[in-house]
């Protein structure tokens, strides 16, 4: 029997060492990631120090600009199916948050502070720099909780809010994406820093979708060659280790502005249940569950989704 044991362990060791040079990822500089996924119109700004990627189209006459705010370990390119519908008629503006994208993380010494009131600070700071006055707030997910909280803090600089699947409550998730579960294990989160098999970025994906079928070959390798930019996979990993759900929760009653709330009904990372529960705090909300759809409506059928904001937004 322990002979059996032994030649089980032997052959497990010989599996791993021939499976971890497969699966090494190493980081990849932000030049090397420009020509496929910041072609025109994107551009870098400097925001405290940091180069910033994002994407301002549309007309500049817009009196309340739309500025999206995309989720935790994504970028900018996942609101393309509603920027590109919008543009002609809306000035939209997006951009890869700290941490995720070609945005990068923070360059040291700075703090490496993931938290959601530490992202709405920055995107405030963005907004000054692009000189927005004001703007209609979308955000998804994490980007959802930097949403509203730079709407408590500053509700003078928001004319609407739309929060689309948002995190920021205690609320258990149905199903926790692998990718997300294994960044949190300490010696998987560690090893995660230098090696990361695509497999694991496609099944996180398949886990969000409600229909994995709607998955393309290059939204992957999308989110698998941004999390290679350089930094990204210990900032991710931070900021999931910083997140502290139910924190500021109080805040939401402040809110005294339009806020949209939009919701996959299929959306088991955030599940519908935390949609009725922000309507609940917001006082006002409008709460509308996207049927069929996952944890990422406007990623995963933009058309589907996009109805329900355009019926919200202010006229121009």
């Amino acid at each position: 029997m322990l002979s059996v044991l032994l030649r089980a362990f032997g052959i497990l060791l010989m599996l791993t060492a021939v499976a971890l040079p497969l699966a090494r990822a190493p980081d990849r500089s932000p030049e090397s990631l420009v020509a496929r996924w910041a072609p025109r119109p994107s551009e870098l700004v400097d925001v405290g120090g940091l180069m910033v990627h994002l994407r301002d189209e549309g007309p500049r006459n817009d009196p309340t600009p739309l500025l999206f705010i995309h989720g935790l370990g994504s970028s900018l390119h996942t609101w393309e199916g509603w920027a590109s519908a919008l543009r002609a008629q809306r000035r939209v503006i997006r951009f890869d948050l700290p941490g995720a994208g070609l945005t990068g993380p923070f360059p040291e010494p700075q703090p490496q502070d993931y938290r959601s009131e530490t992202l709405a600070r920055f995107t405030l700071q963005l907004m000054d720099q692009l000189k927005l006055r004001q703007v209609v707030l979308v955000g998804h997910s994490l980007g959802g909780e930097v949403a509203w909280q730079l709407a408590s803090r500053s509700p003078e600089r928001i004319s609407r809010l739309v929060l689309l699947d948002a995190t920021g409550l205690a609320i258990e998730p149905l199903e926790v994406p692998p990718g997300l579960r294994l960044a949190r294990v300490p010696v998987l989160g560690w090893l995660g820093q230098s090696l990361l098999p695509r497999g694991v970025v496609e099944a996180t994906l398949e886990a969000v979708y409600a229909d994995p079928r709607r998955l393309t070959p290059e939204l992957v390798d999308r989110h698998f060659e941004l999390l290679l930019r350089d930094g990204n996979r210990q900032a991710l990993r931070q900021a999931l280790l910083q997140q502290q759900p139910g924190r500021d929760v109080e805040r939401l009653a402040s809110l005294r502005l339009p806020t949209l709330l939009l919701w996959g009904e299929k959306d088991r990372v955030v599940p519908p249940a935390a949609g009725a529960e922000f309507a609940r705090r917001i006082p006002g909300a409008q709460f509308q569950v996207l049927a069929g759809l996952g944890h990422a409506p406007h990623e995963e059928l933009p058309a589907r989704s996009l109805g329900a904001l355009q019926a919200f937004l202010p006229p121009r």
